[in-house]
């Protein structure tokens, strides 16, 4: 068994990002957190999928570039090789549990890419 509390964990860029619960060894879980007009940059995987559960607040995210706006209940899965981009456009935070899945800490791609608009660039 293993148990620990959100509290003992931090977000990677102090008040948002990624805050993971459990690294390993089948899956990665955790919590993320984007303020109003943060953004996370295009990313993707090519083994893994990627789970997210809005639990507060609104988001978009763009799935292979295509809009997909998130409220509290929203549930994705982005498949090995979609790309995934998520910027928060609202007025409160945005967080979300996220699955991904099988754990391999080294895969991971940045993609070079970011919705035309200009609110995105936060």
């Amino acid at each position: 068994m293993f148990r620990t509390s959100e509290q003992e964990h931090s977000y990677r860029f102090g008040d948002h990002g990624p805050k993971y619960l459990q690294r390993g060894p089948f899956t990665d879980i955790g919590v993320v957190t984007l303020q109003p007009g943060q953004h996370f940059p295009a990313h993707k995987h090519c083994k893994i999928e990627e789970n997210f559960l809005t639990i507060a607040g609104e988001v978009h995210m763009y799935v292979d570039e295509k809009l997909q706006v998130l409220g509290v209940g929203d549930f994705v899965r982005c498949e090995p090789g979609e790309a995934h981009f998520v910027v928060n456009r609202g007025k409160e935070p945005w967080k979300a549990v996220f699955i991904k899945a099988p754990y391999d800490p080294t895969d991971g791609v940045t993609v070079d890419w970011t919705p035309e608009d200009d609110s995105a660039s936060a």
